[in-house]
């Protein structure tokens, strides 16, 4: 009986062990975890998504490649929360979650919002599209090393989405509707 009860023991012991190491400390990946928030209107708007480095690459090539669709960041799909209804770019976005994709270009990049959520960064379902926005094209002040998601609030009702990376900056305004 005794014995019975240490190996229940030392099972239940490994048990938690295991479990304990499944939960992944996100901040240590090579691409962690990042948020952008902004509150318009007393609406909470929320990116979450993960930080890759340029590491020597570049925008357009090894990373973000021109005419391929991209998971706007690593790992994880990018979401987008929002509790207010959105104009962005000219489209409405209904208040919910939504994932965020890029279709990067030598020219107008564009932003993907997609209705499908929860899913890896590549799984991308183009029938999923609530929209395609344009993504205003222009250089950065300095180089970006680890990929950045923002708000550049401009009043009480809207603010710009910006993206910023190795030498691109992409924004699009964001307006409560």
């Amino acid at each position: 009986m005794r014995k019975q009860l240490v190996i229940g023991i030392f099972a239940l012991m490994f048990t938690l062990t295991a479990a304990a190491g499944a939960q992944e400390d996100k901040s240590k990946r090579p691409s962690p975890p990042g948020t952008a928030e902004a509150t318009l209107q007393g609406k909470k708007i929320k990116i979450d998504y993960s930080r890759p480095y340029l590491k020597g690459r570049h925008v357009g090539q090894e990373l973000a490649p021109f005419g391929r669709v991209w998971r706007t960041g690593a790992n994880e799909a990018t979401t987008l929360t929002t509790e207010a209804s959105l104009n962005i770019g000219g489209t409405s976005v209904p208040a919910g979650t939504y994932t965020l994709y890029s279709l990067p270009s030598e020219g107008t990049w564009k932003l993907i919002i997609n209705k499908q959520t929860g899913q890896w960064g590549t799984e991308y379902d183009e029938k999923q599209d609530l929209a395609r926005v344009d993504l205003k094209k222009s250089q950065t002040k300095a180089p970006v090393e680890q990929f950045t998601i923002s708000f550049d609030k401009k009043g009480n009702d809207s603010a710009d989405l910006v993206l910023e990376w190795e030498n691109i900056r992409l924004t699009v305004p964001v307006k409560v509707q």
